[in-house]
């Protein structure tokens, strides 16, 4: 029988604070010891294709901070990714997909009891989401968040799934728990729902980057370091009324066939000034940053070095060695910026998601 997991928002850890040097690991919360403990039990069991073991990492000298690591054993083990041809393609059920994996690999199914109803504009979604390992794994934890896979529905966002993300962030004790998606031509290798879920304990600049404020109501800001893309920001209250503005954002996006990359992360609250370390240390909230890119479409290389949700925040899993070893910002920097819009495209967009926000 599946292991249920039912939380409520009483569950929200309110502030995973980002230790300040003491080295004290946080106190794992409920969700964090659930999806640990089956994520273990199923690398003891051999359910997946490699072991990480101690993946290498370092920090590549430069402003940006950026943690390198090195998984060879990804590029060479993984399943082999879907060629994707639209931003908007159809779901495939004779294409691999989650209804067709082993069911050992769902560790639990996941329900927002929403203080014993769910919610009433929600009732027509897909409400239950299966977390399973990812038996490719980036990180520790490597999982994916599913909603109902029997849904079969295709790998574009929905108001719902942006809402169990931000939640699953929340329902974590550790600054170092993320979340994150890929969009058909922005690096998806199945075109079936999911959100991506690991632990990375190295701190990221998207962290606590400085932000302008485009839409303050909806929380929707500009990042203003590289790479260019747009914040949100939301903390346990507001957590719906953000994941549906997030929506029609990523709605926007799709329906303009523009790919984009998510990652979510505890951070601090948005703020357009240098912050005190009370201030940069607090991880009341979660940001979630939208990175439109140029669309990548066919069957990625998985040898290459491709830009996608981890990368954009910071976080560069190499697949060779001397691409770990000797890589630079600069060279990094150069990678990345071939797959961002150009500055001209991008600054259109911007306009447009800003009065697309603030007329609906």
């Amino acid at each position: 029988m599946m292991l249920q997991f039912v939380y409520n928002k009483r569950e929200f850890v309110t502030d995973a604070q980002r230790s300040s040097g003491n080295g004290l690991a946080p106190e794992p919360s409920k969700f964090d010891m659930t999806i640990q403990a089956g994520w273990s039990d199923r690398m003891n069991r051999g359910l997946f294709r490699y072991h990480l073991d101690d993946l290498q990492t370092r920090i590549i000298p430069g402003q940006h901070g950026y943690v390198a690591q090195l998984n060879i054993q990804r590029g060479l083990q993984r399943r082999k990714p879907q060629e994707i041809l639209s931003i908007q393609q159809e779901f495939n059920a004779k294409q691999f997909n989650f209804n067709k994996i082993n069911p050992e690999e769902i560790i639990f199914e996941m329900t927002n009891d929403h203080e014993g109803g769910k919610d009433k504009g929600q009732l027509h979604e897909c409400c239950r989401v299966f977390v399973l390992v990812n038996v490719s794994p980036l990180e520790f934890g490597h999982c994916l968040f599913v909603p109902d896979p029997s849904c079969c529905l295709p790998q574009v966002l929905t108001s719902f799934s942006i809402q169990v993300g931000i939640e699953s962030v929340l329902l974590s004790s550790d600054p170092g728990f993320r979340v994150g998606f890929n969009s058909l031509g922005a690096f998806a290798s199945v075109n079936h729902l999911h959100l991506h879920g690991y632990y990375l304990h190295h701190e990221l600049q998207i962290e606590s980057v400085q932000v302008k404020p485009l839409v303050p109501e909806k929380r929707f800001y500009r990042l203003l370091d590289f790479p260019a893309g747009f914040l949100f920001y939301t903390e346990s209250e507001c957590v719906e009324k953000v994941a549906r503005a997030i929506c029609q954002v990523t709605d926007f996006l799709v329906d303009s066939n523009i790919a984009h990359n998510l990652f979510l992360s505890r951070g601090c609250p948005p703020c357009d000034q240098i912050q005190d370390e009370k201030d940069h240390c607090s991880r009341k909230g979660v940001r979630i940053a939208v990175w439109p890119r140029t669309s990548c479409y066919g069957a990625k290389d998985e040898s290459a070095f491709n830009i996608a949700l981890c990368e954009l925040a910071g976080h560069l899993p190499f697949k060779n060695k001397e691409d770990y070893e000797l890589s630079t910002e600069k060279d990094v920097n150069d990678i990345i910026e071939m797959y961002l819009l150009p500055e001209a495209e991008f600054h259109t967009l911007e306009q447009h998601l800003t009065r697309h926000l603030m007329d609906v």
